[in-house]
Order: C-alpha cells, then structure tokens, then sequence
C-alpha cells in the first residue's frame, strides 16, 4: 500500500537514483522540496535544466564547464607544460582546494576496469595522448589508489614513457591522524617507500 499520492511516490523514486540517496533521504528531499516558496523550486530546477543544456567537456583538458576552455586552461598564469591526470572533475577540485598545485589537468572520466568492461578507448586517454604532442615536460598521475587507479596508473606510465616526458606518481600512504595497527600492509608500505627526508 502506498502511503503517499502518485506524484509524492514518483518524486521520491527519482530522487532516490541519485547517487548516495537512499529511500529515507529521498523521502526527506522530496518533502522539504514541497514545503519551499515556488520561486525557490523553479530557480533550482532552472539551474538543473541550464546546468544540463550548457555544460560540457573542456575542449582542453576534458573536464566539465559551460565554456569551450575551463578557466584553469584559459589562465595565462598557469604551468601548461606540467599536467595532473585524474580520474574525474572531483578530484580536480580538491586539488584545487590546497592552492598548491599551478599546473593544468586531465580528466580521464574513470579508470580501467577490465572487470567492469571499462578498457583504454572508454575514457579520455586518446584526447590525453594529442596533449603531449605539445610542450608538456611533466605529467603527474593521480589517480586513485584503488586497483582500476593503479592498472590505470600504470597503463598511462607505460603509455607516456617512450615519449621522453617525465611521469610522475602522487606518492600515498598514511592519512593524517591514522593509527598505524588500522591500515593495510598495501597502504603501509606505500607510505614507507614514499618516505621523506626530515
């Protein structure tokens, strides 16, 4: 038996195929979404609805934006001769949040998974391939530690190589303010030789 009318069920349905919502919070989404102003409701759906229309790979480094370059491949003060490689927008993000990093990106849009059918051609690694024929000099591979970033990681590696561009890998290891009897003997030992001199 439903408890709720047709539109309220149909609602929480579609809410619930988002990524990481659940019945509960679909549910709790729906409701506060009935309860806001209309003029709220529409300017939220008219951003979806725009956001969908407009948004696209950057011509460059294939990440997502509304503009043909995104505006890290269209500011003249970064490095284009050093480009990260990641596995998608978000992690671009965060490594834009340390305000570290100068160089540009690649996005690849996943990683290999010969267990999920994911090969080569299915991401972003042939638009990565006519990058390098410019002036790169580096490529800094970060993708993530799991086994697709690392068949990936190393695919790229044996990809780049023969090139003569330099192919780095972000080191990984022990979080901050992990204790060291939970981690993995992978993760440990990965920490211990990307070890720094004090």
């Amino acid at each position: 038996m439903d408890y709720y009318s047709t539109k309220i069920t149909a609602l929480i349905e579609e809410l619930s195929r988002l990524p990481g919502i659940g019945a509960k919070s679909a549910g709790r989404l729906a409701f506060h979404l009935l309860n806001m102003p209309q003029a709220d409701v529409e300017r939220l759906t008219g951003a979806v609805l725009e956001a969908k229309r407009t948004v696209r790979y950057c011509r460059q480094c294939c990440t997502l934006t509304d503009s043909e370059l995104c505006p890290i491949c269209q500011s003249p003060s970064r490095d284009q001769a050093q480009i990260m490689v990641v596995e998608n927008t978000r992690d671009l993000a965060a490594y834009e949040k340390t305000g570290k990093y100068n160089g540009v990106y690649h996005v690849l849009h996943g990683a290999i998974s010969p267990a999920l059918g994911i090969g080569p051609a299915d991401i972003k690694l042939k638009e990565l391939m006519q990058r390098l024929q410019g002036d790169v000099e580096e490529v800094i591979v970060a993708t993530n530690s799991s086994l697709e970033g690392e068949t990936t990681a190393m695919y790229l590696s044996k990809l780049i190589k023969p090139t003569g561009i330099k192919v780095t890998r972000i080191a990984s290891g022990v979080p901050v303010g992990g204790d060291l009897e939970y981690i993995d003997e992978v993760t440990l030992l990965r920490a211990l030789e990307g070890r720094t001199q004090l």
